[in-house]
Formats: C-alpha cells, structure tokens, sequence
C-alpha cells in the first residue's frame, strides 16, 4: 500500500481540471486554515452544493449538537452526489471521508495559522459578527475561557497534523484523492488555476 507521503498530492504536482478533485470534496486543516473559505470559492467554481459542518455542529448559545443528532444531519447532508464539505470533525470523520473521493488538506505552519486566528477572532470580536446559529465570539470565550480557540491551536496544531498523516495511511481512505496545499500562497495559486481551467472548458465536455 503507497505511504501517505507517496498518496498525498503537493499542489504544483496536481491536475487543475475540475475532474481532477473529484465530484464529492471534503476541505480539512488546523483551525483558522480558511477551510470554509476555500471550499465556498471552490464549491462555486465547481457549481457544487457546499456544506458546512460547524453550521451542523453548533447550535444556539455554542451548544453542540448532541453526537448522535451530528452524524444523522451529517448523513443526511452528505447523501447527494456532488458536494463540498469542509471540517474536522473526529466523530464524523468516517460518514464524511468514506463518501468523498477528494480530500483537501490545508497543510499550514504554526506562525501562519496563530496569525491568521488572531486577525479573525479579533474581527468578528469587535464586529459582532454573527456566526452559525446566532453565535458570537467574545473577548471572555476567546481569552479566558478554557474552550479558547487560541489555547486550541496552540494544543492541537501538531496533534492534528499527525492525525491526517495516520489517517491517510488507513486502507479504510484509500479511494482518496488527496491534495496537499502547505501555504495560502499555494492554495490561492492552486484555486486560481483550477477557476482558469473552469472558465476554458470545451463545449461539450462532461
């Protein structure tokens, strides 16, 4: 079986037509990646439904959904044929990743990724940015709570890293396409050719 190295596609070593990502797309990556981001840009691109799972996960007042519940509205978002998903969610990891045919791994450094999640945290902080559900972030859940989103990324960036190297080695995925941008550099330069290769598609061609 290919290791997950030889199984994981850099970005300058990838297609850039539509068919070479595959019709049922799952965006994963470290917190603050632009995981949503990127898979809104490329569900429109692609002209494909784009599913969030935070906006399954969380319910008012930054209640979760209970785990069961999560899976059942998962199932049940998943079950078209063309879709793009984005998340990282463990406890849904099987639902999501044995009907995709591509995963999206948004491969970032430490510095880029704590950069990025305090430019956004303290943007939807004094924006009140509305999230999924009527939720907002605050200056209390971002730097006092034990649930802090940037406790979270320091905790978890290299854990999570290691998780998708070991995930990628499960013969379980091994019908995966997997892409691997390691900086937003790459991933915009990557979704750029993919929208050129879009916009230039011949008459005809399905």
């Amino acid at each position: 079986m290919p290791s997950a190295v030889e199984r994981t596609s850099d970005a300058d070593a990838i297609g850039t037509h539509p068919t070479d990502v595959g019709q049922r797309i799952v965006v994963v990556g470290t917190t603050c990646a632009g995981k949503t981001t990127l898979a809104q840009n490329l569900a429109q691109r692609l002209r494909l439904p784009h599913i969030e799972l935070d906006a399954l996960h969380w319910g008012p007042n930054w209640t979760p959904a209970p785990r069961e519940t999560f899976r059942q509205a998962v199932a049940e978002a998943l079950h078209g044929a063309t879709w793009v998903t984005d998340g990282n969610y463990s406890k849904t990891q099987d639902i999501v990743w044995s009907r995709a045919d591509t995963v999206i791994w948004l491969d970032y450094p430490f510095p880029v990724i704590f950069g990025r999640l305090i430019k956004r945290t303290f943007r939807r902080v004094v924006t009140r940015e509305t999230l999924w559900n009527g939720n907002r972030e605050s200056w209390r859940g971002v730097l006092l709570s034990r649930d802090s989103l940037l406790l979270w990324a320091i905790k978890t960036h290299n854990k999570r890293r290691q998780r998708f190297l070991r995930n990628f080695q499960d013969p379980a995925y091994a019908h995966l396409a997997i892409i691997r941008l390691r900086s937003p550099g790459k991933a915009r330069r990557w979704l750029e050719n993919l929208a050129t290769s879009v916009h230039h598609k011949p008459p005809g061609h399905k």
